[in-house]
């Protein structure tokens, strides 16, 4: 069938823009949503970006700790960032964030309650200034990385105040030349879960 006059402009016409759609979905053009439409979906996230949503009476959690003495430490519980840069409440050292209904927590670690979770991320270099006690006290929430931490090692950690066992939670970088990401630091790491929520915090 041969198109003349306007039918075959209306045909041009389709034909152009279907070819410009195209061509904006495969090879990136300026139109995302168009490159939306023929891609595939992206993955749905849950809570502080899991992949899967958590069960039914547990914590969605997502700890990153800092990036050499550049990019501050992250701690996200139940789709509210606790602490970021953003926030502008982190610092060098030890980043720590306490869940429960504690309002005076002194010196933090001494006077925890029974069932305190405690969400821990380094940034820059959180050992050196840590004595014993400290270390014994991260040991009592569940650590068994906290007693080898040394010098501008990476890590995140989660335990609570009364844990029977070691926690699962807990990722430890070794600070050495032969596998630094960063000139003099480690590479940042992040860890998220589900944490099973117990008495008090359930209350």
């Amino acid at each position: 069938v041969l198109l003349t006059g306007p039918l075959r402009a209306v045909a041009v016409l389709l034909l152009v823009g279907l070819t410009w759609l195209l061509a904006s979905a495969l090879f990136g053009g300026e139109n995302a949503s168009v490159r939306n439409f023929f891609s595939e979906p992206r993955p749905r996230k849950y809570k502080c970006g899991l992949s899967a949503p958590c069960p039914s009476k547990h914590l969605a959690f997502r700890l990153v700790s800092g990036a050499a003495n550049v990019i501050g430490p992250k701690i996200c519980l139940e789709d509210k960032m606790l602490l970021s840069s953003v926030k502008n409440n982190v610092g060098r050292g030890l980043n720590i964030a306490l869940v429960n209904d504690v309002s005076d927590l002194l010196k933090f670690l001494r006077p925890l309650h029974e069932g305190t979770l405690v969400f821990v991320a380094s940034f820059d270099d959180a050992a050196t200034k840590m004595n014993d006690e400290s270390r014994r006290l991260f040991e009592e929430l569940g650590s068994t990385a906290v007693k080898e931490l040394a010098f501008r090692d990476s890590w995140v950690f989660v335990g609570a105040k009364g844990i029977e066992n070691k926690s699962p939670f807990e990722q430890r970088m070794k600070n050495s030349k032969s596998s630094n990401k960063y000139e003099g630091w480690p590479e940042s790491l992040e860890m998220d879960g589900c944490i099973p929520l117990r008495t008090p915090l359930e209350a």
